[in-house]
């Protein structure tokens, strides 16, 4: 008797529910709809009018958490998104040159973070807050002629007062 093979459904386009998304990720139901109101994913509707994913949708999630937690703003986070294909799931490629696109500004916040981490614990007054009477590293105010909040820990230095 020759072997038979499963009969093959067709491929249909089920997508994730929202729910299975939230599961997936992690994220409140509610933190995906924003993400969506944002333009930062796009599901789509099946017959039903019930709002379906692409399971590439779940990586595009976790690349939001992650630049999120790396104090990007929605505006960045969108912009770098843009950057990825339209209408097929990104490749690996395509998420190493947005990786690649992203590095530049990572770099630029790490460097802050340490400059922080290492200034931080000198001297708080050290003109960082723009005081008024630090006759140390801010006499007269110099930083507050710069701008306002904390110029020295935003990368000025004293002598550019």
């Amino acid at each position: 008797m020759p072997e038979t093979k499963p009969l093959r459904r067709p491929l249909r386009r089920d997508g994730l529910t929202i729910g299975q998304i939230a599961a997936r990720t992690g994220l409140a139901v509610s933190a995906i709809r924003y993400y969506e109101s944002e333009r930062l994913i796009a599901p789509w509707r099946n017959d039903a009018g019930q709002r379906r994913f692409e399971r590439a949708d779940i990586r595009r999630l976790s690349f939001i958490m992650i630049a999120q937690g790396l104090g990007a703003s929605i505006a960045e986070i969108r912009t770098q998104l843009c950057r990825l294909p339209k209408g097929r799931t990104p490749t690996a490629a395509d998420w190493r040159r947005l990786s690649e696109g992203y590095r530049k500004d990572l770099d630029r916040r790490i460097t802050q973070l340490q400059k922080l981490r290492d200034d931080l614990d000198s001297c708080i007054g050290c003109g960082c807050l723009s005081l008024e009477h630090c006759t140390l590293y801010n006499p007269g105010d110099r930083a507050g002629a710069a701008g306002s909040g904390p110029r020295y820990l935003l990368g000025d230095s004293p002598g550019q007062s």
